[in-house]
């Protein structure tokens, strides 16, 4: 049982891993809003991994069929997303982002960091195909596995991704009193153009590969 949930957690931290726009997203929080905020863009983008790794473990077709069928247009949409929230990212102001999470402390504005990087995961289907090469490759979720251990094999992929995700956001966290205000501007100005980007590539690739 050990072995098994050293995999699952190998695989959660593998998937994770990847510095794409959540990564980024969850940088530039960290640093403009601070780590509770980064904390919770990772926990969004780890319950979006979670989702993928049930479709994956318990192959429910129904649901991979849809995403296999419809994938260039979920790529589509998911890149155009990524570019309008960069272009957000780009455009915000990190004196406003900074007072305003002094004054606010409140869940509702947690929830909504927590719902746009479930959000933003969640339109990349790529991430079903890369559990499923894992899973096959490291002998994960066979069919003769009793249900209790997938569940167990589950929460082992949950707590890699999340170990991943606090991981990334004490260290960016040790460098955010190091930087100024001016500073801050600048990483808003990279962050949003590096995420614009990557949708902007995603967008054209998906039309060319479609």
């Amino acid at each position: 049982m050990f072995e098994f949930i050293l995999k699952g957690i190998i695989i959660g931290i593998c998937v994770s891993a990847p510095v794409g726009p959540i990564g980024i997203l969850c940088i530039q929080r960290t640093l403009t809003k601070g780590k509770k905020v980064g904390i919770i863009t990772g926990l969004g983008a780890t319950f979006s991994d979670l989702f993928y790794a049930m479709i994956a473990g318990f192959s429910l077709g129904f649901v991979s069929d849809f995403i296999t069928k419809y994938q260039f247009w979920i790529q589509i949409v998911g890149s155009l997303i990524i570019m309008l929230f960069g272009f957000y990212i780009f455009k915000s102001n990190p004196v406003r982002s900074l007072s305003s999470v002094q004054k606010q402390g409140s869940s509702g504005s947690y929830f909504a960091d927590f719902v746009t990087s479930f959000a933003l995961c969640i339109t990349n289907p790529m991430i079903l195909f890369i559990f499923i090469g894992l899973f096959a490759r490291m002998g994960f979720f066979t069919s003769d596995e009793p249900l209790y251990q997938s569940i167990v094999g589950l929460f082992s992929i949950l707590l890699g991704a999340f170990l991943w995700w606090l991981t990334l956001n004490s260290l960016v966290d040790r460098f955010r009193k190091k930087i100024n205000v001016r500073g801050l501007g600048l990483i808003n100005k990279i962050t949003g153009f590096v995420i614009c980007a990557i949708g902007l590539v995603g967008f054209v690739m998906s039309i060319f590969q479609g």
